[in-house]
């Protein structure tokens, strides 16, 4: 399999997860399958949504990839003001804390931070669920500018070091599945590059026997996100199998089965997604005109962004 079919699988499958998850969030455990007893979805819309429709997850994982290409590289205060145009067209969903911190009126260098000094809390998993087109960007330079990307990212939004670390474990892993390896084998050698301060906990939630039923906060926090996302690929076999796994943990349901499926597309490649799922995605693109993207203009931004990282 080429490293592009992977690249375009890791951001076409999380918009897939997005829009799949995106009806039964909130829901309890099991409501996937309770609505398809045979495990095999479709994009059913609700909640809404309609079918296929992506949320704020691959709307602003949009808005990194094209900043990305556009500036030819990573420009924060452009990535800042993109997603501040797009917080303030009120999108159908935004997470509170980003809404927060994009509309707070502070600079992009201070905005996030100095949230965080008054709630004391950030470590929501709204920066894992726009990763995909980053973690496709950076992955050809390599471990430590992957992982440096993210953490940088994710300030952006979240002032708490454990999103950063989450996000960069991300991107590492994903990376690695672009290169043709196992993510999950990857996670004790990607430990090793987390801040220290914040390695032990997350080396408890991506141990093998780490359930999702042993979290302690909502999934909607990064580290039963991220932790979820890992749990599902590790014990399902196929791009279905463990979007299926994902969404039927109920709760945040789209971000969680968009990391699954951003991790899972890496690893199985475009041509796992299926086409019931691909052939009614659209992501509306709210502040940014009229535009609305379909599979199709995913393929080719994900194209784009692994072309145009390779050093030249």
């Amino acid at each position: 399999m080429r490293d592009i079919d992977r690249s375009v699988g890791a951001v076409l499958g999380s918009a897939a997860g997005d829009a799949l998850g995106a009806p039964f969030e909130f829901g309890l455990p099991g409501s996937f399958r309770e609505r398809f007893p045979d495990g095999v979805g479709t994009m059913c819309g609700g909640g809404g949504w309609d079918p296929g429709e992506a949320t704020d997850d691959t709307q602003m994982a949009v808005l990194v990839g094209e900043s990305l290409l556009e500036r030819r590289g990573l420009d924060l205060p452009d990535l800042f003001d993109r997603f501040r145009r797009w917080a303030a067209s009120e999108p159908k969903d935004i997470g509170l804390q980003t809404e927060q911190v994009l509309l707070g009126g502070d600079s992009w260098d201070l905005a996030a931070s100095l949230h965080f000094q008054v709630n004391a809390r950030a470590a929501g998993n709204g920066s894992l669920m726009r990763a995909s087109t980053s973690a496709v960007y950076f992955a050809a330079r390599g471990r430590a500018a992957t992982m440096d990307a993210a953490r940088r990212i994710s300030a952006l939004t979240h002032g708490d070091g454990a999103a950063w670390e989450g996000t960069a474990i991300l991107h590492e892993l994903v990376r690695v599945a672009l290169l043709g390896g196992d993510p999950v084998a990857a996670v004790p050698a990607t430990l090793a590059e987390v801040t220290p301060a914040h390695r032990g906990r997350w080396s408890r939630i991506l141990a093998p026997g780490w359930h999702p039923d042993h979290a302690t906060e909502c999934n909607g926090a990064v580290w039963p996100c991220l932790g979820s996302a890992v749990w599902a690929l590790r014990t399902t076999g196929s791009f279905e199998e463990a979007l299926v796994a994902a969404v039927d943990l109920g709760g945040d349901t789209d971000t969680v089965t968009a990391v699954t499926g951003m991790l899972a597309g890496a690893v199985y490649g475009a041509a796992a997604i299926p086409g019931r799922w691909t052939s009614p995605l659209h992501v509306p693109l709210p502040g940014f005109g009229d535009r609305v993207l379909r599979a199709d203009d995913l393929r080719d931004l994900a194209t784009a962004l692994a072309e145009g990282s390779r050093p030249s």
